[in-house]
């Protein structure tokens, strides 16, 4: 059985503090690089893996990829290599921090911590398919659907390929974070700031503010952002679940406190 010890008793002096963080930061960094370099040998098919949404929302054989500046089509590769070397790298990342950060901690502050850096890679996860396997193919499908003759002219979708990939990483980082939703309210919740019947009576400030963040951080398209305004609204209900049962069961654990401290006096 996994065993978490409370709060070191050790206490290491400033500069101790100071060669250990930059040991963690070496060892992100080293991280980094290493996945940078591999991350760079597979660049053409990481790209080719995002390019496909594109490719699919394209009649067969008809899709195109340019660049207009001979340097664009380098330079979108160590693009590539980096946004999947610090998702690859980000697993690693988190550890040295969470092994930096740990050792201040009391033992119930790194239980009550520990369901969340769980839970963030898999929302962001989670965020980042649900823009790549729904939202980008739909919404390609509808930007394309713009082509056709206007005033007897071809109007034809030749996306650059700087630009394209800078729209993938907004669907998928805007996706990903905003996933994250949950986990920024509960630990408010946990901290005592916001409560769930706060929460619950701004509702409607929070599905006008969720409307705005879906309007601001996505492409420019209708589309895109009710797909991402709808999940937030449903992780945003979800919150609150999770926070009802939580102050169920923290409820509950106080009534059998008392019924504890009770039970010996009536004894007597």
């Amino acid at each position: 059985m996994l065993k978490i010890r409370d709060i070191d008793e050790s206490q290491a002096p400033l500069l101790d503090h100071l060669l250990e963080l930059r040991t963690r930061l070496l060892r992100c960094i080293a991280a980094m690089g290493i996945a940078f370099a591999v991350c760079l040998w597979f660049a053409n098919d990481i790209f080719s893996f995002l390019v496909r949404p594109l490719t699919q929302a394209f009649p067969p054989g008809q899709g195109r990829l340019i660049y207009t500046k001979l340097y664009e089509a380098f330079f979108v590769e160590i693009k590539v290599a980096l946004f999947a070397a610090f998702l690859v790298s980000f697993p690693i990342i988190a550890n040295q921090l969470w092994a930096f950060v740990a050792p201040g901690l009391y033992a119930r502050e790194k239980r009550a911590f520990l369901p969340f850096l769980i839970a963030t890679p898999v929302l962001f996860t989670g965020g980042a398919a649900l823009a790549y396997f729904v939202v980008m193919p739909t919404a390609f499908k509808w930007f394309i659907g713009f082509e056709g003759q206007r005033g007897g002219l071809r109007l034809e979708a030749l996306p650059g390929t700087g630009d394209y990939l800078s729209l993938v990483m907004q669907f998928i980082l805007a996706f990903g974070i905003s996933f994250l939703l949950p986990v920024l309210l509960l630990l408010l919740n946990r901290a005592g700031i916001v409560t769930r019947r706060q929460l619950a009576g701004a509702r409607r400030y929070v599905i006008v503010a969720i409307t705005i963040v879906a309007a601001v951080i996505t492409p420019p398209d209708v589309v895109s952002q009710l797909m991402l305004a709808i999940p937030m609204l449903i992780l945003f209900e979800g919150s609150l679940l999770v926070m009802w049962f939580g102050e169920r069961k923290a409820a509950k654990a106080v009534q059998e406190e008392e019924a504890a401290v009770q039970e010996p006096a009536v004894n007597g």
